[in-house]
């Protein structure tokens, strides 16, 4: 028995999902001398952030949408090196509005271009707060955001279409939470992240969670679908799912948005000199284009072919990959009434950004994952009961 598990026999655990969360989750107990089985119906590991070299191209491309991972977590980023060579990599985003191209996040360059001045840091600043809404003192929503802290001008011309599109809704009715992860400068830097360790796996994120999974007591069954309850002879199941999902959608759906993808090849190896170009003006349907070999510019990918992919954002179906949880008003009081079955539900933890209905980086769903473990195997080394949340929705 691994000394680990302090005198409690070990488990067999059960996870579903093969992706981020489960993959470390699998890891982390399979080291603590536990039996683990992960099983996911999708033919492929890593969820969302599943990878794959297209055939015609050479091109790795992000097949849910692009990846890029970014952290300040120590922890975290040794974890994630151990399994993968993570190269740099300095995510840059554009802006189409009005027919011109502008830098995101909202920099120095951008407020001098969108007002038509040569503004100093220090100008710019005055001249922003002068255009902030000041008699909203508490935001509530995305709207009251925007305006209290960027104010109007910028709001309509990089927010307010953009937002309809992504989310399906008035920015009025979305929380204000979403906004605060967009910064706002007063210099010239267009790096679309602040954390010191911004990077993407030289072979793609399904080799580094291939890899997080090739490890002694864990075994992967893909093109597995969970039928509701684990099998016989599984002590504790790892759910990673969609929670409402889980209850069989009985108290309603929980909203989210998901993605549809237009393909685009290209005879010639760079269509819009960019990763990654939005599109904020409410006319056009798509939100953004993505250019992947941008993502991966150290690949061997023809170099007279480029491959991008139009987004359109939609309200997810029961068939549809939920990408986005939406969180309005209906879906928290309905969060909280499965949070309280899920508590009462023995036998069963629930985590990762489906599991907790939360909008979670790389990061934080791997530092999350870590610390699940750790709870889950100290509990269980004291002949406690394993809780349905490490991290509460």
């Amino acid at each position: 028995m691994d000394a680990s598990l302090g005198q409690a026999p070990p488990k067999r655990i059960l996870i579903v999902g093969a992706g981020i969360s489960g993959a470390v989750l699998a890891r982390e107990l399979a080291g603590a001398g536990h039996s683990v089985i992960v099983q996911d119906e999708r033919r492929h590991v890593a969820g969302n952030c599943h990878t794959a070299q297209d055939p015609a191209t050479g091109i790795m491309v992000h097949e849910y949408g692009p990846h890029i991972f970014h952290t300040a977590d120590e922890e975290v980023w040794a974890y994630v090196t151990r399994f993968a060579e993570m190269m740099p990599f300095r995510h840059r985003v554009k802006a189409m509005a009005g027919g011109q191209v502008y830098s995101l996040p909202i920099n120095l360059h951008t407020i001098n271009q969108l007002f038509g001045r040569q503004m100093s840091p220090q100008e710019a600043r005055a001249f922003i707060a002068g255009q902030c809404a000041s008699d909203i003192e508490e935001p509530q929503s995305f709207e009251d955001q925007a305006l209290r802290f960027v104010g109007e001008k910028i709001y309509a011309t990089f927010l307010r279409g953009y937002t309809r599109k992504q989310w399906g809704v008035e920015p009025a009715e979305l929380p204000a939470s979403i906004l605060k992860r967009l910064p706002l400068r007063f210099d010239y830097d267009d790096g679309y992240f602040d954390h010191p360790h911004q990077a993407i796996p030289r072979r793609g994120y399904t080799e580094m969670v291939k890899a997080i999974l090739a490890a002694d007591r864990v075994e992967l069954r893909l093109g597995t679908a969970f039928e509701g309850a684990p099998p016989e002879g599984v002590d504790h199941l790892i759910y990673t799912g969609p929670l409402d999902r889980y209850f069989d959608r009985d108290l309603g759906p929980l909203g989210y948005r998901t993605l549809d993808f237009e393909r685009i090849e290209a005879p010639c190896g760079d269509v819009q000199g960019i990763a990654v170009m939005n599109y904020c003006d409410e006319e056009t349907p798509h939100t953004r284009v993505t250019e992947h070999r941008h993502f991966a510019p150290w690949a061997e990918a023809a170099p007279d072919r480029s491959l991008c992919f139009r987004e359109y954002s939609r309200d997810a179906g029961p068939g549809d990959t939920p990408y986005y949880p939406l969180r309005l008003l209906n879906d928290r009081k309905r969060l909280s009434q499965y949070v309280e079955r899920a508590k009462a539900t023995s036998g069963v933890t629930f985590v990762g950004r489906l599991g907790t209905y939360a909008y979670l980086d790389m990061d934080r769903a791997i530092g999350r994952a870590l610390e699940t473990a750790r709870v889950l195997n100290r509990t269980w080394a004291q002949g406690g009961k394993a809780p349905a949340f490490v991290h509460d929705p």
